[in-house]
């Protein structure tokens, strides 16, 4: 079974890195974190490595641990996690391939299975949901550090419960860690509700540039790079801007480019009935889910927006 060879692995291994996707989300950080503290607990020598992490989570147990890099030596075990290809490990792939045993936790139904072990359920609605049977399993209790950490990265990749991935264990786990002293309201507030005025300020520049296409069914809007140095953003300032579109009456998908500093643009989809925007992604080079998923096109604007929403057009009803 795939979870005693995990727990096999962990147990013997004599340093562990453990990794996330590059820009990180909720999910990202929240699993990260959770299993750091749990390692933490078990004794084991243990690095975070993500190189930019949203200053948003600081309120994280163990957040000040991360580290911007790992140590040189090879790792005797890597852990990725919520991450689907080895190319999107935040830059530092190479400790995950350098280890000398390779683990992936995710739930993307894109996962490449780039692990020696790979625990991947893409019908979990975050990584987080799927740490739980991992933790669980290994006999580490949940305490309220951990739950705060896993329940950030449910909340988040939920969108506060509201996408049809929730499960009704999602439910169960959640009124647990209530029960554990887990603030799940203050939570919910701190990663969906506040706003810093520079993420308010971006986000009415895109929303005044929103377009309507294919009939409604399509909205597209972007950020360019002068804005957000202009602006100043942090990692993560940009996110949220492409459900705005998706909450939109009409719109089964939403698209919103970001200018990369190095040229091209990083493409963030959603979809709301029947369109698989992973199966768009896919077309370019990305992937990640049904509903929500991304690429990067190294285009000029306009020919990225034409390709894009020419190709979101074919899954279209």
């Amino acid at each position: 079974m795939i979870l005693d060879n995990i727990l096999e692995e962990i147990n013997r291994a004599e340093d562990i890195v453990i990794l996330t996707h590059e820009t990180p989300d909720g999910d990202a950080i929240g699993s990260s974190l959770a299993l750091y503290g749990a390692l933490k607990g078990m004794n084991k020598n243990v690095d975070v490595v993500i190189p930019e992490c949203p200053e948003i989570f600081s309120f994280l147990p163990w957040y000040e641990d991360i580290k911007k890099e790992g140590k040189d030596e090879k790792y005797s075990l890597a852990i990725s996690l919520d991450c689907s290809d080895i190319k999107r490990l935040n830059g530092f792939a190479k400790y995950f391939e350098t280890a000398k045993t390779k683990i992936v936790i995710d739930h993307h139904g894109s996962n490449t299975m780039f692990g020696d072990f790979n625990f991947v359920n893409p019908d979990s609605p975050a990584a987080c949901q799927i740490l739980v049977t991992v933790l669980e399993y290994m006999g580490i209790e949940i305490n309220k550090g951990i739950g705060a950490c896993i329940a950030t990265g449910i909340i988040t990749d939920t969108g506060g419960f509201k996408y049809s991935t929730v499960k009704p264990e999602t439910f169960e786990f959640i009124g647990g860690l209530l029960s554990k002293g887990v603030n799940i309201p203050s939570i919910y507030r701190r990663v969906l509700q506040i706003t810093s005025k520079k993420q308010f300020e971006i986000r009415r520049i895109a929303l005044n540039r929103m377009e309507f296409l294919e009939d409604g069914k399509v909205a597209f809007t972007y950020i360019t790079a002068e804005e957000q140095e202009k602006m100043q953003l942090g990692i993560g300032d940009h996110e949220g801007i492409v459900e705005f579109g998706r909450d939109v009456e009409g719109v089964e998908v939403s698209i919103f480019l970001r200018e990369l500093p190095e040229g091209g643009y990083k493409a963030s989809f959603r979809s709301n009935e029947y369109v698989n925007v992973s199966d768009v992604c896919l077309m370019f080079g990305g992937g990640g889910h049904v509903k929500a998923a991304g690429c990067n096109i190294n285009l000029p604007l306009e020919q990225a927006r034409e390709k894009l929403v020419t190709e979101t057009k074919k899954y279209l009803r």
